[in-house]
């Protein structure tokens, strides 16, 4: 028996069979850890193994969600060191909580230790003369959260087995913990997704045991965004918000998201390429606990822990990410997993070096000083030991520091204050009197989500950068998350080295994403300005008395414009081509005509959606024509449903209606008889996987709804996730088009009908050499103004997020059928970098085809990118709004040449 072991069992009693049980599931002696080997034996509070009939790592099994916070409310029932905060519900209803352990005697202080957290995390309620004794009386919050990505089955599981070891062990570690930190626990964050991923477990996957042909997960975890569920930066998701809600009232100066991916466990050290807008404590903080993690652990003997090598610092937008955004710490764990919890053999080294990120991971480095092996069998246990071992390493060390913690978290958010006084940007203003107000709620209603202070300008606006009417937003710097306010705001023109690459996007600036106007002010004096706080800004509608003919709604570029006419879809409405005045008001091309007749449901929907109407008196002599709403669908792989899912929840905001097809239903033809327009969104690596999906291979992999599999077979079904649409599907693809349908593409998916021969003449090429463009938002040139795609934009360029690395080329004869095109080179980059960006130069960014009796719109773009690129939103709704006009601006290609007579 080990040493910490020996000296637990000698004040407890311990569980005997547990001991030997998880050894014979633990596949080698290395990887069980001195920590985890034991568990106290209780009379009074149930172990796992009491309430879900096994010990936590067994073979084969894996916990529904009601199973889990079953068991943790059993905990509470029981144990006096327990208390469980309801914080919301999920898409589907599950509830969301967080599990909070400590002392008897801390839990009773809860409410004090919230406040004092709250005072911290706000230093301009609290002077630095004042802060030792408030941090004196309070116990730092450490929030550890799993099952974000629900194919990462282990921490959920592995989370169990740490509550009962905290509440019941004794050992000077534990009462260290429990004594000096709060730990909270959300014990799945994807809830959804955790009882969909059971099901498919059990029905597809429990006997797979080959790591090389084993078939991926289910089509969905949650109702969206599967694995895009951590880079929502915007919080789409209401389990996320819930959770943001929850940090704000709470203040955990650490949360600790657990993850699956790479051998055998990566601690987060917060690598370069590191914002420079977060604070220099954190990249102190952050590898000091990596570092003691990666030495303890590996002292245990358990090889393959490592640090650095992996996930940058760059972008704010994981989901944790919000204890840095707010002066907290984020930590992150990837442990090596099954996805599932059948024993398997693992092929460790990598097939192909370059597609892995940080080289070999079964190779010696200074970050990895003993490597994983390149061949093991693993287990769910395993995965268990090295986490929960890291996770009481973490906690231990936090512990023996609470007051270290709690000074970095203060100094922080003083030191947030202090930078918005004491350099530029000072603040950011959007001004009043933008066209389009709607954009200007969506960016604010964000920013305040995230507890970052906005102000109205009670007088006129006077700073170096201009002048600005009353009423502007001020959004001054000097606020304890006013550097999160800059990073959101500001352009990204700092990365510091384009030869390294990025986790995730390099660029994310909220104006240039929703083409809102946000002016950055480096003057001073902004933080004088006179301002009254905003609650919330809500754009007011504006509609005239009943008893005109007609009215027409104001085309400023509102993405509630497409919501308007979905809603008016009983009504008679044309749409202006191009503008004209009605009672000394230009109406812009774009606008609604709508029929009196309608007032009743236009009225409220103008006022709610934040638009503006005019009467129109008359027949107005202007080019319109007659708007038919399409039958729509969109087309979804079932290997890669995750930008679909993007796409599906803008329609779904924005109460666009649509079909969801698969495979089965294009392959089964007739589509011209059942939709005006079809959709077929950016998805997958490939135009292959677009087309031929998920691998013929191994069993069939059914998705339906049964009395046993009851979370399965939502958002579609198949009885055969396998195979695409196949060339069959092309084919009707490309009936429909030629009858009389509009297909619409966007991204990676406009290579297709070039690769598959829907359309003739049109090229596409790949970057190629030294390119590299992670979502850097770039200059796009409109080319054809007029045509309906661009109804609500009046600027000839516009920002757009680089979506693409498929190039479009179109001959010059045909040179008309293209919309919009890419400037390309270095000053054609607003946001962020691209490295080779002569490659994009001239390159076509959206292209208009006529074929047969339809059209094909390629978007090289992707219009709906995440829950981000509000300003694009409109091109896509406009190309489906308007699917019978889009050839308002076609122009015939030119006759070739007579041949000269002999």
């Amino acid at each position: 028996m080990t040493t910490a072991s020996a000296q637990t069992a000698w004040a407890q009693t311990m569980d005997a069979d547990f001991a030997k049980t998880v050894k014979q599931w633990t596949t080698k002696p290395e990887f069980m850890s001195p920590l985890v080997d034991h568990l106290p034996a209780s009379t009074t509070i149930p172990s796992p193994k009491d309430i879900l009939g096994n010990h936590i790592g067994a073979p084969n099994t894996l916990h529904y969600y009601d199973q889990i916070i079953g068991y943790y409310r059993a905990l509470a029932a029981k144990s006096p060191r327990v208390k469980i905060i309801e914080i919301g519900k999920s898409e589907e209803g599950r509830e969301n909580v967080v599990v909070m352990i400590s002392s008897e005697e801390n839990l009773a202080k809860l409410d004090s230790y919230k406040k004092n957290l709250a005072l911290l995390a706000d230093p301009r309620k609290l002077s630095a003369a004042d802060a030792p004794g408030v941090i004196a009386a309070t116990k730092p919050i450490y929030h550890l959260s799993g099952g974000l990505h629900s194919a990462e089955t282990g921490p959920p599981e592995m989370l169990m087995e740490l509550a009962y070891r905290l509440l019941t062990e004794d050992s000077a570690m534990i009462q260290g913990i429990r004594d000096n930190l709060v730990v909270a626990i959300s014990p799945v964050l994807e809830a959804d997704g955790r009882d969909r991923y059971v099901d498919w477990y059990y029905r597809n996957l429990i006997d797979e045991k080959d790591d090389r042909n084993k078939p991926g997960g289910p089509p969905y975890w949650g109702k969206y965004i599967y694995h895009d569920n951590n880079r929502d930066i915007n919080f789409s998701d209401v389990s996320a918000r819930h959770l943001l809600k929850y940090y704000l009232d709470w203040h955990p100066p650490i949360m600790h998201e657990l993850h699956e991916s790479v051998p055998f466990m990566y601690t987060y050290s917060g690598q370069a390429p590191q914002n420079p807008d977060l604070d220099p404590i954190l990249f102190g903080e952050l590898p000091w606990f990596s570092n003691f993690e990666m030495a303890q652990l590996t002292k245990y003997g358990m090889p393959g822990v490592w640090t650095h090598g992996f996930v940058d610092a760059w972008t704010p937008g994981y989901l944790a990410f919000m204890a840095s955004n707010h002066n907290g710490m984020l930590r992150m764990y990837e442990t090596f997993g099954n996805a599932g919890a059948t024993t398997m053999l693992r092929h460790v080294a990598p097939e192909v070096q370059s597609s892995v990120r940080g080289g070999d991971w079964t190779k010696r480095d200074w970050y990895r000083p003993s490597p994983p092996y390149k061949e093991v069998v693993w287990s769910m246990r395993n995965n268990t030991n090295y986490m929960q071992t890291g996770v009481l390493t973490a906690l231990d060390l936090a512990a023996r520091f609470p007051g270290t913690i709690l000074e970095n978290f203060y100094k922080k958010s003083a030191n947030g204050v202090e930078a918005g006084k004491s350099r530029p940007p000072y603040a950011y203003v959007i001004p009043a009197g933008q066209a389009d107000p709607s954009r200007i709620a969506f960016v604010t209603n964000i920013l305040q989500m995230q507890g970052i202070e906005i102000g109205r300008a009670t007088q006129p606006v006077k700073v170096k950068e201009g002048s600005y009417p009353a009423g502007s937003l001020i959004i001054k710097l000097d606020q304890p998350y006013g550097r999160l306010a800059k990073m959101l705001l500001k352009k990204q023109d700092d990365y510091p080295d384009e030869n390294l690459t990025t986790y995730d996007d390099a660029a994310w600036t909220m104006g240039m994403m929703t083409h809102t106007d946000i002016v950055e002010v480096a003057d001073k004096a902004a933080l004088d300005i006179a301002v009254t706080p905003v609650d919330r800004f809500v754009p007011q509608g504006r509609m005239p008395a009943a008893g005109a003919r007609s009215y027409a709604v104001l085309d400023h570029g509102s993405v509630g414009m497409a919501t308007l006419r979905f809603r008016l879809k009983d009504a008679g409405v044309r749409i202006v081509e191009t503008a004209f005045k009605a009672g000394g008001t230009t109406v812009p091309a774009g606008s609604l005509l709508v029929d009196g007749a309608a007032y009743a449901t236009l009225k409220p929907a103008v006022e709610q959606l934040g638009l503006e109407a005019v009467a129109v008196s008359g027949a107005p002599d202007v080019k319109a024509h007659e708007s038919v709403l399409p039958r729509t669908a969109v087309f979804s792989t079932w290997g890669s449903s995750e930008k679909v899912g993007w796409l599906r929840y803008a329609f779904d905001q924005h109460e666009t209606p649509y079909d969801l097809i698969f495979k089965e239903q294009v392959r089964a033809g007739d589509l011209r008889a059942k939709y005006d327009v079809i959709i077929l969104p950016t998805q997958g690596r490939s135009t292959k996987d677009i087309v031929f999906d998920l691998p013929v291979k191994g069993k069939p992999l059914p998705y339906t709804k049964t009395d046993r599999y009851r979370f399965s077979g939502d958002y579609g079904s198949s009885d055969d996730v396998r195979g695409g649409m196949g060339l069959e599907g092309m084919v009707e693809l490309r009936k429909f088009v030629e009858q009389g349908g509009t297909l619409i593409t966007t991204g990676d998916a406009s290579a297709v009908p070039v690769e598959f021969g829907l359309v003739d003449d049109i090229t596409v090429t790949r970057t190629s050499g030294n390119f590299y463009a992670p979502g850097p938002i770039v200059t796009a040139k409109v080319l054809r103004p007029a045509n309906p795609i661009f109804y609500g934009y009046d600027e000839t360029t516009m920002p757009v997020r680089w979506a693409s690395n498929a190039l479009l080329g179109v001959p010059v004869r045909l040179k008309d059928r293209v919309l919009m095109q890419f400037p390309g080179g270095k000053d054609g980059v607003m946001s962020g970098f691209m490295r080779g960006a002569e490659q994009v130069k001239d390159r076509p960014a959206i292209v208009n085809i006529p074929q047969g009796q339809g059209r094909i719109v390629m978007f090289a773009t992707n219009p709906i990118w995440r829950w981000q690129n509000l300003g694009e939103f409109r091109m896509l709704y406009n190309a489906v709004i308007n699917w019978k006009q889009l050839g308002l601006t076609d122009v015939a290609p030119p006759e070739p040449a007579p041949i000269p007579a002999p």
